[in-house]
């Protein structure tokens, strides 16, 4: 499936999100996909249908360009692009407009770097001053509100998705 965002928004052919069907149930791995353009979602349920789980990566914020590609570069990026092509996934408002668009079950937030074995290399704040982590607890906040089981997944979660 179509993958936006993530990776300074560059051509990387590895980027990909997944859409599974087993047994009549449906789910759709997005890691941190960035919703750039909520029609694509229309047009993607339009064709696959609701899902029973969707999976979200919700790094909203994301490095700067040059943290993971500068050594890549042949020349200095300005700063102003730099930080404007950041390695970041969806903030709340566009994982609600992928919602809204592509009808869940159930929607998980997932790889959001919480786990202890990763904070000497994400250093995630786990108080809540966190913005990924408070964007992702409005966007859960917001389909419970209309009746979609959602959570913040951490380490391992095992989901039985019932057969239709």
């Amino acid at each position: 499936m179509p993958f936006l965002g993530e990776h300074s928004d560059l051509d990387i052919q590895g980027k990909a999100g997944y859409h599974v069907r087993l047994k009549g149930c449906s789910a759709a791995c997005l890691a941190d996909s960035c919703n750039l353009d909520p029609s694509l979602y229309r047009h993607i349920a339009a064709e696959l249908g609701a899902v029973d789980a969707l999976f979200l990566g919700m790094e909203c914020e994301g490095s700067p360009l040059s943290w993971g590609y500068g050594h890549l570069l042949t020349r200095r990026i300005d700063p102003k692009l730099d930080r404007s092509r950041r390695d970041r996934g969806s903030h709340a408002d566009e994982a609600i407009a992928l919602i809204e668009r592509w009808p869940a079950r159930r929607a998980y937030v997932y790889a959001m770097g919480q786990e202890p074995w990763l904070n000497h290399v994400l250093a995630i704040n786990q108080s809540g001053e966190h913005l990924g982590l408070r964007e992702a607890d409005r966007f859960l906040a917001h389909c419970r509100a209309r009746g979609i089981d959602g959570e913040r997944l951490f380490a391992m979660k095992e989901l039985n998705l019932p057969a239709v």
